[in-house]
């Protein structure tokens, strides 16, 4: 039995959210919270008919599909290849995906840019979060917004499992979370075909002020905060989400 450590640690997240592993053991997501969360979001912002919109990071597309659905001509980009390929099956003339690293600009620019559900930092040099909010921000229109939809950092970190296992399409994925370092971990276990696998998601406990420190940093006007996908008032402890507008 070989074990798969996933060794490339600087970029851990593009062999992990590129393996159709990562895909089995979210795939129950609740996506009809996460459509009503864009109707929100979209009728919050009164985006104009046929705005351009971007979904960065935007895995298989699901979201992207489910914007387009509403009238809106829509670009998914993330870094995983398999996931693009994916999702290029629902290509159409007003819906395409691009494999893209969001550390770099857009050659277009776009009216709203959306980066959903904790797709934020991840990366392994902090200043790659500054550099990603200027890419996002060079990237909008004149009149365009931007969206991050964050953790609570707070309230994830109180109510941590530190340890569960998750049975998805007979796979036993063994679970561990913990805080390390100011980054949230989550060390996965699990063994398919006789061969065992281990995977470590990381991502950077960024709170709030942290957040407000690297807009200001950017030159970036945050305008709106909000704690849940119905687009009610954040609170330090209590929101389940950090959800930032700004442009």
């Amino acid at each position: 039995m070989t074990e798969n450590t996933n060794s490339n640690t600087q970029k851990w997240y593009a062999s992990w959210f590129d393996t159709p592993f990562y895909h089995i053991l979210y795939k129950d997501r609740d996506y009809q919270e996460a459509q009503h969360f864009m109707d929100n979001i979209t009728s919050y912002l009164n985006l104009p008919d046929e705005a351009k919109i971007l979904d960065l990071a935007c895995g298989k597309g699901r979201h992207s599909i489910y914007l387009n659905s509403l009238g809106y001509d829509v670009t998914g980009a993330d870094l995983s290849e398999n996931s693009i390929t994916e999702a290029k099956k629902w290509e159409n003339e007003s819906l395409h995906f691009k494999v893209h690293d969001m550390r770099n600009k857009c050659k277009d620019k776009y009216d709203a840019i959306f980066n959903l559900f904790t797709s934020f930092g991840y990366f392994e040099n902090d200043a790659d979060n500054l550099t990603t909010l200027k890419a996002i921000h060079s990237s909008l229109t004149d009149t365009g917004f931007a969206c991050i939809d964050f953790m609570n950092v707070d309230n994830v970190i109180e109510n941590l499992v530190p340890e569960e296992t998750k049975t998805v399409e007979n796979i036993d994925f063994h679970i561990k979370r913990y805080v390390k370092d100011n980054h949230i971990f989550k060390e996965i276990d699990f063994t398919f075909e006789e061969e065992k696998y281990h995977f470590t998601e990381k991502v950077q406990a960024l709170r709030l002020a942290d957040f407000e420190q690297m807009m200001e940093e950017a030159g970036i006007y945050l305008l709106d905060i909000f704690g849940n996908y119905k687009l009610q008032k954040f609170f330090k402890n209590q929101s389940e989400r950090l959800i930032m507008i700004f442009k």
